[in-house]
């Protein structure tokens, strides 16, 4: 018996991907009973097939899915013939859930690529096969469907064949099947049809149980990615994982990394016992011969061929949320157990998903697929995505609300940070601290325009300093005449406006001041973004807080009133939003409180 095959079926909406399922389920028999009877009740009520059971509906198991007839979520079935076994994913076919159809492709070994024969290849199956080839999938069935309704045009089922095989040699797919066939009928899935005499090939049923479809990687040395240190009592500590490409044996030498120490695999720990021996694929429990510093996201690979360790990369990035990628702003990304803030520094091109030509972009929007330059926090174990899915896959995260916002797949690093390393000095924080007596720190003060930020800033810093301090203020408008100089006023400016100036900052208490930042500052993400530069207890957001009213009213520079007349644009607070702090160190009312009484209330929460 062959391997099993993991497969995704994609397609435009209303190709019939889910009557296609449900027919294989049906003629493999691996539908019950009780299973059959629910899908007759439901077609009764929601079926397309007048009296006759509408399969679909094994696969549109959500009742949102069943009302309006689309396939929403991804759904896996599994079934199995003589010959091999089957995991199916049923992936929506609406652009809206592109998103969802990544996610089955992304653990498939191969594609069935549905066509309506009446409507041939549409956007959306150029879009489904090029996410496919973008993860690695490199065989696919097209499966022309609904021929019965073009009377098995053999002429019409060869336009269709032709014109998606440029859509696949354009992908990275290798290895493309065209079959004819009628998912309502069954002819051409599990047995030959006679009304398609014209077609010799195998059904597709046929087709499935015979192809063979490796998944991408061509490195097969040992490498498995740490997800849990397993110590439960001293006298055992392993490191567990599944192995993702390769074999290991007891005695072999391997390394760890980032770090890249070497040492020796004293036993294989399974559930049932141990093993001298463990290939891709199996989970175990590591044991080595001498004590090692391994943490989770750490990657254990052979000792002669080691993983790459980077901090910035080059990538092919699908983009999934609603609201456009800004670069810049910063994100968290997750790689195989390995999670560390990332940033995209750069999009270089975007991949238009019809003709698979490049456009310039400066943003991607919801299911654009582009080429983007990516920094993260720290150096990471990695593999590029077509030697190895698990080390070279990852997702990036939205930093506040853990939504997955885009799928990426390692290229490359990028060779100017490899060669890059950070230069350490004798004289370190604690020297410069110690030689001003302070203790450093980042006041950063954030609020609408004419909330009091710089006026603040200004009496703080003439305390601090009367107190013999050693102070710096980073004002929004004085940095704009220098450093940044160069930004506008888009969101993804105000990114790296932000990114820039908390940059900044850090070298500042590294130098041993304390540095007050006056700056509108109005999304959370890069304060969250700033707050991670610094060590705990370093930074202090302070919330200088007055109603907008209030702010309007005082418009010192008179840039509340031009904003309502649409004179400037992106203007926060009237067309450019506010985020305000949901749990700021300290907040200070200033439509209250004057702002000599705010400066007093900074110094008292101050050590």
């Amino acid at each position: 018996m062959l391997p099993p095959l993991r497969l995704v079926l994609c397609g435009s909406v209303d190709d019939g991907k889910s009557t296609l399922i449900g027919r294989l389920l049906h003629e493999c028999q691996a539908v019950h009973e009780d299973q059959l009877q629910a899908v007759a009740q439901a077609s009764r009520r929601y079926g397309t097939q007048g009296s006759d059971p509408d399969l679909a509906l094994l696969m549109d198991g959500l009742m949102a899915e069943r009302e309006q007839g689309i396939t929403i979520d991804v759904a896996w079935r599994r079934f199995e013939t003589p010959r091999r076994a089957f995991f199916v994913a049923d992936a929506p076919g609406h652009e809206q859930y592109t998103r969802n159809m990544a996610t089955g492709a992304s653990t498939a070994d191969f594609a069935v690529v549905l066509v309506d024969a009446e409507k041939g290849v549409l956007p959306q199956t150029a879009r489904h096969s090029r996410i496919a080839g973008m993860l690695g999938i490199r065989h696919v069935v097209l499966a022309v469907n609904k021929m019965d309704r073009v009377g098995w045009d053999r002429t019409r089922f060869d336009a269709i064949a032709g014109a998606y095989r440029a859509v696949a040699e354009d992908t990275g797919i290798t290895g493309m099947r065209a079959i004819p066939l009628s998912a309502l009928t069954g002819e051409n899935v599990t047995r030959h049809g006679a009304r398609a005499g014209w077609y010799s090939g195998p059904t597709l049923l046929d087709h499935l149980e015979t192809v063979e479809a490796a998944p991408p990687g061509g490195n097969e040395s040992f490498r498995m990615p740490v997800q849990y240190v397993n110590r439960p009592h001293s006298d055992f500590r392993g490191y567990c994982g599944r192995i993702a490409s390769g074999a290991v044996a007891a005695g072999d030498r391997v390394r760890i990394f980032p770090g890249g120490t070497e040492t020796e695999i004293e036993r294989i720990v399974v559930r049932k016992g141990e093993r001298e021996r463990a290939e891709r694929g199996d989970s175990v429990t590591l044991m080595l011969r001498e004590e090692r510093d391994v943490s989770r996201g750490d990657v254990i690979a052979a000792a002669d061929a080691p993983v790459e360790v980077a901090d910035q990369f080059q990538a092919q990035l699908l983009w999934m949320g609603d609201a456009p990628l800004v670069v810049g702003r910063p994100h968290l990304l997750k790689l195989h157990a390995r999670e560390t803030g990332a940033t995209v520094t750069r999009i270089r091109h975007r991949l238009d998903v019809v003709d698979g030509r490049t456009r310039p972009a400066s943003t991607l929007g919801l299911n654009d697929i582009g080429s983007v330059n990516l920094e993260t926090d720290r150096p990471l174990p990695f593999a590029r995505y077509d030697e190895n899915r698990t080390l070279g896959g990852f997702v990036l995260l939205d930093r506040r609300t853990g939504a997955t916002v885009g799928a990426g797949m390692v290229r490359f690093p990028l060779m100017r940070a490899a060669n890059l390393r950070w230069q350490d000095f004798d004289v370190t924080r604690e020297t410069r601290a110690q030689a001003k007596g302070q203790r450093p720190r980042c006041l950063w003060l954030t609020g609408l325009p004419g909330s009091g930020k710089s006026t603040i800033a200004n009496l703080l810093e003439k305390r601090l300093v009367a107190e013999g301090r050693h102070t710096y203020v980073l004002d929004g408008d004085n940095v704009r005449h220098g450093l940044n100089r160069d930004l506008g006023f888009t969101e993804a400016d105000r990114v790296e406006n932000i990114r820039r100036v908390a940059e900044v900052a850090r070298l500042m208490v590294d130098a041993g001041l304390i540095v007050i930042v006056a700056f509108i500052s109005p999304y959370r993400a890069e304060r969250e973004f700033a707050r991670g530069r610094f060590e705990p207890g370093d930074f202090r957001e302070i919330f200088v807080d007055a109603p907008l009213g209030i702010c309007e009213a005082r418009d010192p520079k008179g840039l509340y009133a031009r904003a309502r007349r649409g004179e400037v644009k992106n203007f926060t607070g009237i067309s450019s939003p506010y985020e305000p702090p949901e749990g700021p160190d300290l907040r200070l009312d200033t439509g209250t409180e004057s702002p000599e009484r705010c400066v007093e209330r900074v110094l008292e929460s101050l050590d």
